[in-house]
């Protein structure tokens, strides 16, 4: 195992110091870049969030049942089934990212996801269409999930290819613009639920959000078409070339040879990934969590996560910058133990007083953990993967981790309140997470020599 990743190191190197060679585009601003990257990456998390922090009113008029409860599971079931298409994404966008571009599949993976939230802006509901209604949502949903799932690695395998010494730094910025996403739609969920009566939310306001992400979605398309392909990406296909031109095999298929050669790579990406994802998820539930175990008014619920989104946004390129320079084990083995150790008691101190007050502080102390945990992350697990595999490992790794332990998050956390009528259960939830990802890091510290 450490002979294989340390290949994996010395490929890499070799594809930075060529990169350089080739000389990392210094005409190319770095703002421009990470405003190219990054604002996917916000609009992929803006729709989840968005569809998160409505799922009270979005099963109301598309999953109607007998009782609330189920109606809401149906809703958040949705949302869950619909992370099955992320890992088919992350195969076939990845793919397409390591054989045709990063910039290529960049410009995909947006015009896609904004097919998709324009379909849910415009649904029609369940009065309106019958059972119809569910299955639009459901489609559109899957729809976004397989752009998201090759998102990821493609916007990141483009920051830190284009500025190979500050990986951490470069990559923290989609993190840092999940933040910003969670700041919009919490903003967008206090305004809307706090001036408007619940008839007019349920006619029309429930679309706003979902019509201001249709429109970013060409903002986005329009910056990316005018940035260049990575000089690492264009090092690696002229050696593939060269490689044909002597009659080498250079045409092995990037899937292929992840999951022959760099398995052990990808449980890593997958076991780092646990706890933020399964607190990216908590968080997106917090709104309704609010609402039906604290009792608080729906407009205060999105309050209290404008507080995490605020942190996220601000504290990520710090710490991602900080990993640059005393490196990424050390950061998240801190951040994960923090976690691992107050998770559970912020949980009770918030259930037993329930208030604006306490859930925003609550929530100020899981988003400055999950800040200092996630940020290194894409740099982590880009270095796991060399230049020719990279999309597809990093796309594969993230997505399989998302789907298997955020996508579910809310709707195990709802079955888990639902059926042991405990409300610490999102606490609980949490530890597990933290318990799966510190292993993970041990293990790739100790036995792989990650760092």
């Amino acid at each position: 195992m450490n002979s294989s990743v340390t290949a994996a190191g010395a490929d890499q190197t070799n594809g930075a110091l060529s990169a350089g060679n080739e000389g990392a585009r210094a005409d190319v601003p770095v703002y421009k870049l990470i405003v190219a990257t990054s604002i996917g990456n916000a609009l992929e998390w803006y729709d989840l969030i968005v569809y998160g922090y409505f799922a009270v009113t979005i099963s109301k008029l598309f999953f109607p049942a007998h009782d609330a409860t189920v109606s809401l599971l149906m809703a958040l079931g949705t949302f869950a089934l619909s992370y099955l298409a992320r890992p088919l994404g992350a195969f076939v966008l990845g793919a397409y990212a390591d054989r045709c571009g990063r910039r290529a599949s960049l410009m995909l993976s947006i015009a896609m996801m904004t097919l998709g939230t324009g379909l849910i802006a415009f649904m029609p509901t369940y009065a309106a269409i019958g059972v119809w209604a569910p299955m639009g949502i459901f489609l559109s949903r899957l729809l976004q999930g397989f752009s998201a799932g090759g998102e990821f690695g493609s916007s990141t395998a483009f920051l830190v290819e284009h500025v190979p010494n500050r990986p951490g730094f470069m990559s923290s910025w989609q993190f840092a613009s999940q933040g910003a996403s969670t700041l919009l739609a919490s903003a967008f969920g206090a305004v809307l639920t706090g001036a408007l009566t619940q008839p007019q939310l349920e006619s029309w306001g429930w679309r706003i959000p979902f019509l201001f992400g249709m429109l970013v979605g060409p903002i986005g398309l329009y910056i990316r078409k005018y940035v260049d392909e990575t000089p690492a990406f264009e090092h690696d296909v002229a050696r593939k070339r060269q490689a044909q031109a002597v009659g080498d095999d250079a045409g092995t298929s990037p899937v292929r040879e992840v999951l022959r050669t760099q398995k052990s790579r990808l449980l890593v990406s997958i076991g780092a990934l646990v706890l933020t994802t399964t607190a990216n998820y908590m968080i997106l539930y917090m709104p309704t969590y609010a609402t039906k175990q604290l009792g608080l008014p729906p407009a205060q619920g999105y309050i209290a996560t404008l507080v995490t989104g605020f942190v996220i946004m601000t504290l990520t390129p710090f710490v991602g910058h900080w990993s640059d320079k005393v490196g990424r084990i050390r950061i998240m083995l801190a951040a994960g133990t923090l976690f691992f150790f107050t998770v559970y008691p912020a949980f009770a101190y918030m259930n037993a007083h329930a208030s604006l007050l306490t859930m925003m502080v609550v929530m100020l102390w899981v988003g400055t953990l999950k800040a200092v945990y996630f940020a290194p992350i894409p740099a982590l697990i880009s270095s796991l993967f060399p230049t020719r595999t990279r999309a597809t490992g990093m796309a594969v790794g993230y997505n399989l981790g998302t789907t298997i332990f955020g996508g579910f998050t809310p709707l195990a956390v709802a079955w888990l309140i639902a059926s042991t009528d405990n409300k610490l259960a999102p606490g609980m939830y949490l530890m597990v997470g933290a318990v799966v990802s510190l292993t993970t890091l041990l293990i790739a510290k100790t036995r792989m020599g990650v760092r």
